[in-house]
């Protein structure tokens, strides 16, 4: 069965649909009904405007490609299976959220509070602009080509894996668990802090206090620019290429930079000898007490 080329604005207007392809359709008018393909399985939606709340939930199979979901169209997906959606723009508060075995790809994203409470996920090739909290309690993901703008974004997330990709977001990676970022740019203050096993590698990492009470940190091959204050009661291997303008109180570890603006390391604290910290100028270790 086909839809095409017509316009729906009644509550529940394809509920429950089975098997069929909704092509150029537009979901707008004067009824503003809401669900308008609740419950559907197996189904195409490509080319539609959609422009009312909770379009698609309890779907299970979908192929979505070339449509709209304006900022209307609030909660957009959720309670989703077995979805993937291409070359879309989504708008929309709470565009996915509870919903599982989902790609992403080619798309361009305006949504706060975006994909929350998500399980296996591929995103490649996707803009998420002016969201708070996205990726919140993701676990399963694997994400290249993400261009991000936010703060908030990655927060109890577990089992990530991210690459070439550019991260301009505060808050990021608090309490994460075996996160994994390759080949990326972080921009953002209070970078990783409670995360447990977050790795990055051939990054360029920027803001403030970074990576504080973290355990099992590691960075290979990393730059860090501004980044004061960094590692605070964190466990941490480290690698960086370049400066670093400051670490504090170190748990434990390895530390190895080309230069350091200054060593915090206050004994009542933290066991200074715990940490071992290499100035590669220098070619032997650094140390300052303060």
């Amino acid at each position: 069965m086909e839809y095409r080329d017509r316009t729906f604005d009644e509550e529940r207007a394809l509920y429950g649909l089975r098997g069929a392809a909704v092509r150029n359709c537009r979901f707008d008018g004067p009824a503003d009904g809401e669900s308008a393909l609740k419950e559907s399985s197996d189904i195409e939606v490509s080319g539609c405007y959609l422009n009312l709340r909770y379009p698609l939930w309890h779907v299970g199979g979908a192929r979505i490609s070339g449509c709209e979901f304006t900022e209307n169209c609030r909660a957009a997906l959720w309670y989703c299976r077995d979805i993937e959606i291409s070359s879309c723009r989504l708008g929309g508060i709470k565009a996915l959220r509870e919903c599982r075995d989902i790609t992403l790809r080619d798309s361009s994203v305006n949504s706060t509070e975006f994909i929350w409470k998500c399980r296996n996920l591929t995103v490649s090739d996707v803009s998420v602009e002016q969201s708070e909290y996205p990726f919140f309690e993701v676990a399963g993901a694997r994400i290249s080509g993400l261009r991000l703008k936010g703060k908030y974004s990655f927060q109890y997330d577990s089992d990530i894996e991210i690459s070439n990709s550019r991260l301009d977001t505060k808050d990021a990676f608090w309490h994460a668990r075996n996160v994994t970022v390759r080949d990326s740019i972080i921009n953002g203050e209070y970078l990783g802090w409670y995360s447990e096993k977050l790795t990055l590698i051939n990054c360029a990492i920027s803001g403030t206090q970074p990576f504080c009470y973290c355990k099992d940190l590691v960075l290979e091959n990393c730059t860090m620019t501004g980044c004061d204050l960094a590692f605070e009661r964190s466990s941490v291997r480290a690698d960086i290429r370049g400066t670093i303008d400051s670490v504090k109180n170190v748990l434990c570890g390895k530390i190895v930079a080309d230069s350091f603006g200054a060593i915090l390391m206050e004994d009542s604290i933290v066991d200074p000898s715990a940490t071992q910290i290499v100035c590669r100028a220098a070619a032997a270790p650094a140390a300052e007490q303060g």
